[in-house]
């Protein structure tokens, strides 16, 4: 087993419960950890044979441009779609920070972490 990462994938999105979070919009950033067979990758050379971490970006800039009240859903979200579209992978973690919340106090980012596997789609 291996892992693909993508790290502080940048994203400029329209979540949140008060109305100026939805119409304003935020900066946020994604992590995205999957879990998945890498050694016939690691032996073919071949794309064919790991988990194309373009189709995980493209994902992700999908998902968080769709508005949500809560991180959380967007999480869940983002990791549905990786267990339908890349087969391989086994495990998926993902966290969707906002930067800068509109929180009273000095908070550089919130985060929502999600580690789900895939037998829970089964």
């Amino acid at each position: 087993m291996g892992k693909v990462q993508l790290e502080n994938i940048k994203a400029y999105a329209h979540h949140g419960c008060l109305k100026e979070e939805t119409n304003i919009g935020s900066d946020y950033l994604v992590n995205v950890s999957v879990t998945t067979n890498l050694t016939k990758a690691s032996i073919s050379d071949q794309l064919s044979d790991t988990v194309d971490y373009v189709h995980i970006n493209r994902i992700v800039k999908q998902e968080m441009a769709i508005p949500s009240k809560l991180l959380e859903h967007v999480a869940k979200r983002i990791t549905d779609r990786i267990f339908l579209e890349l087969p391989t992978v086994e495990k998926a973690k993902i966290s969707v920070s906002k930067i800068n919340p509109p929180i009273n106090g000095d908070v550089e980012k919130v985060t929502v972490a999600l580690k789900l596997k895939r037998k829970l789609y089964t």
